[in-house]
C-alpha cells in the first residue's frame, strides 16, 4: 500500500491563521455595524430644534405688526338753521385703519416649548394707529354759508367714530387673528417647528 498524504505542519499553521483571521474579520464588521448603528441612533435623538434668546428678542424686536387693513371713507353733514336760510357743510374723510399686534405688548412666558410643539401666546388684536384719517385726501363736498374751526373738528370726530364702528368690527378682527396666526407659524415652521399652538390674551 503506498502510504497517504499527510497534511505538513506549516499547512495546519496557514489554516489556523486564515480561521483566526476571518474570526477577527467577522467580529469586526459586527462591531463596527453595531457602531453605525448606535451613531444614526444618537444623532437622530441629539437633532433637537431650539430657540436662542436671540431668536426670541428679534422676533419681539418686529414691533407692531399688521395682519390686516381696512380702507374706509365717511361723508358727514351737518345743517345750521338760520331764519331766512339754512347752512349746510358736507365733508367727505378717507382713512385706512391697520389692524395688529403690537409685540412691546407680549407677557412674560409667551412663547413656551414641549417637546418638538410651540405655544404662543399673543397680545390682543388692535388698532396699530389711532390717526388713522388722511385729512390731506380730505374735501368738502358741498359748503355753504360760514363754518369755524370747531366746527370742521367736530365733523371729523363723527367721521372717526364711524370708521372705528365700520372697521373694529368681530368679523374684521377674527380675520387679523387668522392671518397673525398663520404668519407665525409659517415663521415657526422656518425655523423647524411643526407644531405651533398660537393663544390670543383677551
Amino acid at each position: 500500500m503506498k502510504p497517504q498524504p499527510k497534511i505538513g505542519l506549516l499547512s495546519k499553521k496557514n489554516i489556523l491563521v486564515t480561521l483566526l483571521l476571518l474570526t477577527v474579520v467577522a467580529f469586526a464588521a459586527i462591531w463596527l455595524y453595531q457602531g453605525v448603528r448606535q451613531t444614526e441612533v444618537s444623532l437622530g435623538a441629539d437633532q433637537r430644534i431650539d430657540l436662542t434668546p436671540q431668536q426670541i428678542q428679534s422676533i419681539k424686536d418686529i414691533g407692531q405688526w399688521e395682519f390686516l387693513s381696512v380702507s374706509d371713507e365717511q361723508l358727514v353733514d351737518t345743517t345750521r338753521r338760520g331764519i331766512f336760510s339754512d347752512d349746510h357743510l358736507v365733508r367727505i374723510y378717507y382713512g385706512t385703519m391697520r389692524l395688529g399686534i403690537d409685540m412691546r405688548q407680549l407677557e412674560t412666558g409667551w412663547i413656551q416649548r414641549e417637546g418638538d410643539s410651540l405655544t404662543i401666546i399673543l397680545p390682543p388684536i388692535g388698532l396699530l394707529d389711532r390717526d388713522f384719517i388722511d385729512e390731506a385726501r380730505t374735501r368738502s363736498f358741498h359748503e355753504s354759508g360760514r363754518w369755524t374751526a370747531q366746527d370742521r373738528e367736530a365733523l371729523l370726530k363723527r367721521a372717526y367714530q364711524r370708521m372705528l364702528q365700520h372697521g373694529m368690527t368681530d368679523q374684521n378682527i377674527e380675520s387679523a387673528r387668522q392671518n397673525g396666526e398663520a404668519l407665525f407659524r409659517q415663521m415657526m415652521r422656518s425655523m423647524g417647528f411643526e407644531h405651533v399652538h398660537i393663544q390670543w390674551t383677551k
